[in-house]
């Protein structure tokens, strides 16, 4: 049997370093600050952490003790509102499951978000996980007991919403956020056999990782890593390194993403200790050699070597990789490495073989797959810009945008509102106006 996970309470002041004689002397001196007094003592915040419900004022001095802004109370949710971190990332241990999903839940529901979480704890978390035990520490639990069936049913449900085409998936946000609210709910207060643990937390994982994806495309950064976190912490439980290495992978997306290449190529070199499965191994490697094409100076012999180095391993992998795949990478195919290659190859300064390439996966991606058609188009519309051919550019970004506003993917149109200072040089050229006053409206 587990033992019993500290009280939210308890688990924010342990993280900021504060006694119990420390929070309430906070307390009172928030209070104080007010103009008024409290008698809240060691006593009372000893009771608040058994379960006792601190009324709207206190859980204000509380947060304030804490060195958080008042607005994130929400004290008809407590204390579920709590920051468990100093730095947004809960370390990894044999409770921190539903820690880490917790955060993820409270992220979402900020007013505003406050933390940014920095590569160093990212990096530090992928070097936890790299060297952690390789066990798995689901275990069962006390409380009402857990039907297969119900489980079932999750899982049933979580995977026809994850599986509907892009174009439907954009309304499916809040039907993902409850299904992820009831896992955690499980996982924390129901009773379930270990078997029932691990697809559990396998589901968590996968939840966690689909949220975290529509987050990421609307920008909101700091919930969409809380969410590949929590997903994290609950394929280190179910003991899945292929699908630990695939969350880590997304964190590295993200802060290449945000160009952060350092922290994403320490999170890769981490990710690649623990990933088995070809497939897996193959879009790990892909997303190395962008970012350390990206990282590196263009032509830098080092960078270059390291780049197609990563290229030949992934090429490797995916003709390794036959049909048994983890299903989030299960997509990973030839247009995929033809296009990052590309894009390799784009930042090393290839540029006739970088839009050869490029166009060649567009053609060989599935119809199915419209977001990534869309970033493909944008990608594409990049390499005509650097081969200083505006006109096929212009077509390209065009068809990136609508497609991406007839979707639902910010993602996509922020890559196309990225490329327009580009075209200003070439206002006059076949399709170029259309594209500026479509982009504008």
């Amino acid at each position: 049997m587990e033992e019993p996970l500290p009280h939210p309470l308890a688990a924010a002041r342990i993280a900021r370093g504060m006694t119990v004689d420390e929070l309430a002397a906070g307390v009172r001196a928030a209070a104080g600050r007010r103009g008024l007094r409290s008698g809240r003592d060691e006593a009372r915040v000893r009771k608040w952490q058994r379960g006792v419900r601190p009324n709207e004022e206190s859980q204000v001095y509380i947060a304030e003790a804490l060195g958080w802004p008042a607005d994130i109370v929400r004290a008809d949710d407590w204390p579920n509102w709590l920051p468990l971190t100093t730095n947004g990332v809960v370390p990894l241990g044999p409770h921190s499951f539903v820690p880490a999903l917790r955060e993820a839940l409270r992220t979402a529901m900020e007013r505003r978000t406050f933390m940014t979480i920095s590569g160093a704890a990212l990096s530090a978390l992928a070097a936890a996980w790299a060297s952690g035990p390789a066990s798995a520490l689901a275990q069962a639990r006390d409380g009402k007991p857990l039907s297969e069936e119900l489980v079932a049913f999750l899982e049933n449900t979580t995977q026809h919403l994850a599986g509907l085409v892009t174009e439907e998936r954009q309304h499916t946000a809040t039907l993902l956020d409850a299904q992820l609210s009831t896992v955690t709910e499980l996982l924390e207060h129901a009773r379930y056999t270990h078997a029932l643990g691990l697809r559990l937390h396998t589901l968590a994982a996968s939840l966690s990782q689909t949220v975290a994806w529509h987050r990421f495309d609307l920008g909101r950064h700091t919930h969409a890593s809380q969410y590949w976190i929590a997903g994290l912490h609950n394929a280190h439980a179910a003991g899945d390194h292929d699908m630990g290495a695939g969350l880590l992978g997304d964190l590295a997306y993200q802060a290449a993403w945000r160009r952060d290449h350092t922290t994403a190529a320490r999170i890769l070199h981490h990710a690649l200790t623990r990933a088995h499965n070809p497939a897996a191994r193959c879009l790990l490697q892909l997303r190395l050699a962008r970012t350390l094409a990206a990282r590196g100076e263009r032509g830098e012999r080092g960078d270059r070597r390291a780049v197609l180095r990563a290229l030949a391993a992934a090429e490797q992998h995916l003709s390794n990789a036959g049909a048994d795949r983890p299903a989030w990478c299960a997509w990973v195919s030839e247009a995929d490495l033809a296009v990052d290659s590309g894009r390799a190859l784009l930042d090393l300064g290839d540029t006739g073989r970088a839009h050869q390439l490029i166009a060649e996966g567009e053609r060989l991606l599935p119809a199915a797959r419209d977001k990534t058609r869309g970033v493909f188009l944008a990608y594409r519309a990049a390499s005509y810009l650097d081969l200083k051919e505006p006109e096929p550019a212009a077509a390209a970004a065009t068809q990136s945008l609508l497609l991406a506003r007839r979707i639902g993917a910010p993602r996509c149109v922020n890559l196309v509102d990225d490329l327009l200072p580009r075209f200003q040089p070439y206002a006059r050229a076949q399709g170029v106006p259309e594209l500026l006053r479509l982009a504008a409206a």
